[in-house]
């Protein structure tokens, strides 16, 4: 059978466009009657058009007057929004929004703030705007960028973290769980009668979440701190007596420091601190309008389908909290279409900041992508893959400066309408850095109920909570996450001492058919407990963890809360402060095989834990074990931190009966160089060399 003959479509965008002109031209014409479009909408205008038009019924492959796919070539520049842009069913044709060779073209959510008027402001230079928008009510930004960077809004302290003095009515010790509570008393002097006090926000850290909260009121002979939301958990920082951590976000008093920025809302000022060398004429300052940038919103009986973006960079947005009440009239307005999130009153936006929304949307969208496209300068995740969201390819992109995450994906639920189910996306060879700068338990890569995605050769780092989290049921219940591969990705310079509870990869609930193989993880520091590179929480189940390069951590290298039958096999684990492994909670199951693997410590055992009574929740051997520190390592100390156990006491339980005690042979594990001496007696017990040269995003040649 002859195929039909497909004929691109081509439409032009640039700045410099217009709307009712045809789209056609890469130019305006002589006469300045025809030329590029101006906008997004007007291109998907003219698709809209096309499509509606009669088929002829000797041409029944051509949709409307469409006879194949489009491509909107975008020229360089800014494309300003003060809303985002919709695709919908109505525009569900092949359609490529591409940038033009050479140029770089920018959906921006921001407007340039000029007319600036430079004074002194608490002894240093600074810049004043007036806007009288922000004056009358109709704006208000929590989000100012300078020349493509984030400059930050006054804090107490400038650095580190102040503590709660006392929490009335909260027992102690106090764990996780309660909340509610809308009150504490400060140390003398950390909590002042501000300027504009319900402008001021409480963020305090406590086990593996922050929580914002704007100050109601503040009572200064009682030193009472009463904020405007109720707390998700008790205010305690860890488990036991030490309560919750916090600055205070956006103080006038504190607008001390070059870089620093004010919104003075009743006033409708904007007061910038410059830096060294910064001018109001080589500066381009930018203020959110927009929350989100791009939707594409099908329904559950009407995808939206292969809509793609290669080369669009999308930057400047804002960010609102769960649960926030609309604080200026561009929050009631029916262009900002976000499907706002409702937590009622509470502070907190969740586990890994799973409430917040993303800049880019996709509801029932299948086989759309993004390829070498960048995200920068926003307040929430960078893309949120929602329900109904199957072959979706996010490759090649740079997602940084995030105020959450980078990429979120969520389906239905089992028991939940499978219409909405979920999976089989591809994130890969994207650079996802400078993350949770607003919520700062958000992940790099987040994938809650979702099945049968790659997330592989990532790079993430510089972020306050996990790397990649899969998975989102707690316990052995019904979940439709499983055969999902998180593969080659690089990930480091996670938690970075301010929340807790993380791992570099994050696994929860049973997930038959998930793989974790050879990704290298490293620098995951903690808060108080829970720094892991491997991370098995609660019911992860049937999970297969090999080939992977994990070091340095100040907790355990890999950590098992509880689970059943999860493989660790052939993997280099080193220099965990506390452990090499731990397994916390045993259950009258095997919960984890420990096969081939490489654990080196300086000091610290190589298990933690004693793993049940009978000894025989755990399956160990084949495994090479060294300490940089000691003529024998610790092989495993007890929960109680008391009972150890050298290697003879721990093959006596029926543990690694054919492992050894050996120098691997490293070629310089101190540099983070982990290949192996042809000689390493790691490879006489069937140990496989790990092969890192490919590890995280590749040249776009080299893709699969």
């Amino acid at each position: 059978m002859q195929a039909y003959p497909l004929d691109v479509i081509e439409f032009y965008l640039a700045p410099n466009g217009n709307d009712a002109w045809s789209g056609r031209l890469r130019e305006p014409n002589a006469d300045g009657n025809d030329g590029p479009l101006a906008t997004l909408k007007g291109a998907l205008q003219k698709i809209r058009c096309l499509r509606e038009r009669p088929v002829h019924l000797a041409t029944p492959h051509v949709i409307g007057g469409l006879k194949g796919p489009v491509v909107v070539w975008l020229r360089g520049g800014r494309y300003e929004l003060a809303e985002p842009v919709t695709i919908g069913a109505d525009e569900a044709v092949p359609v490529t929004f591409a940038a033009c060779p050479g140029e770089t073209p920018v959906l921006d959510g921001g407007v340039r703030v000029s007319d600036w008027q430079v004074g002194t402001c608490n002894g240093r230079t600074a810049w004043t705007a007036d806007l009288p928008e922000v004056r009358a009510g109709r704006w208000f930004f929590r989000e100012l960028f300078v020349n493509g960077e984030r400059r930050l809004r006054p804090r107490l302290p400038k650095q580190g973290l102040v503590r709660m003095d006392t929490v009335p009515g909260m027992p102690l010790p106090a764990g996780w769980g309660g909340g509610g509570y809308t009150q504490f008393t400060c140390v003398e002097g950390d909590v002042k009668p501000f300027r504009n006090l319900t402008d001021v926000e409480v963020v305090y850290v406590h086990f593996w979440i922050e929580e914002r909260s704007p100050i109601a009121a503040f009572d200064p002979a009682a030193r009472l701190v009463t904020l405007s939301r109720g707390s998700c958990s008790n205010m305690v920082g860890s488990f036991g007596r030490q309560l919750a951590d916090y600055y205070l976000d956006n103080v006038a008093e504190a607008l001390t420091d070059p870089g620093e920025w004010y919104l003075d809302r009743a006033a409708g000022k904007l007061i910038y601190l410059p830096l060294p060398g910064e001018t109001p004429e080589t500066c381009a300052v930018v203020a959110p309008k927009a929350l989100q940038l791009l939707r594409l919103a099908g329904s559950a009986t009407r995808s939206v389908e292969n809509v793609r973006f290669r080369g669009i960079t999308f930057q400047h947005t804002d960010w609102r909290h769960p649960g926030e009440e609309p604080r200026a009239s561009q929050d009631l307005l029916p262009n900002a279409s976000v499907t706002w999130f409702n937590r009622g009153d509470r502070a907190a936006a969740g586990q890994a900041a799973a409430d917040v929304p993303g800049v880019i949307h996709l509801e029932y969208a299948r086989d759309c992508s993004f390829e070498e496209c960048t995200i920068r300068n926003v307040g929430w995740y960078g893309l949120f893959l929602s329900n109904g969201c199957h072959g979706i390819r996010v490759v090649g992109c740079e997602l940084r400066d995030l105020g959450a995450g980078g990429i979120k994906i969520n389906g239905t639920a089992a028991g939940e309408a499978e219409s909405g189910r979920t999976g089989w996306n591809r994130i890969a060879d994207n650079h996802i850095h400078q993350a949770g700068r607003i919520f700062h338990s958000a992940i790099g890569v987040l994938s809650m109920n979702s099945a049968g995605n790659v997330i592989a050769h990532n790079h993430i780092h510089d972020l306050f909570y996990s790397g990649i989290s899969v998975g989102w049921v707690w316990g052995y219940g019904p979940s439709v996450s499983h055969d999902n591969l998180i593969e080659k990705n690089h990930i480091h310079t996670i938690g970075q001492g301010l929340l807790s509870d993380m791992g570099g990869v994050y696994l929860l609930g049973v997930q038959p058919g998930t793989i974790v193989r050879g990704n290298l993880i490293h620098d995951v520091v903690k808060a108080h407990y829970g720094a892991w590179a491997l991370y098995t929480d609660e019911g992860s189940s049937h999970i297969i963890l090999e080939n992977n390069v994990c070091y340095r951590t100040n907790g355990h290298v890999f950590h098992q809360h509880y689970g059943r039958e999860n493989t660790l096999r052939n993997n280099i684990l080193v220099f965990g402060d506390e452990a090499a492994t731990a397994y916390s909670r045993i259950e009258p199951h095997v919960g984890v095989l420990y096969y081939r693997n490489i654990l080196v410590g300086a000091g610290s055992p190589m298990f933690a834990n004693a793993y049940g009574g009978d000894q025989r929740r755990i399956f160990s051997d084949l495994n090479l074990f060294w300490d940089t520190t000691r003529a024998e390592p610790l092989l495993n100390r007890g929960a109680d931190g008391k009972q150890e156990w050298d290697l003879e006491q721990w093959r006596r339980l029926g543990h690694d009966l054919h492992s050894l005690i050996a120098d691997p042979g490293f070629a310089d594990a101190a540099q983070g160089d982990f290949a192996l001496a042809a000689n390493s007696p790691a490879l006489g017990l069937g140990f496989q060399p790990i092969d890192l040269s490919d590890v995280g995003p590749r040249a776009a040649g080299q893709r699969e």
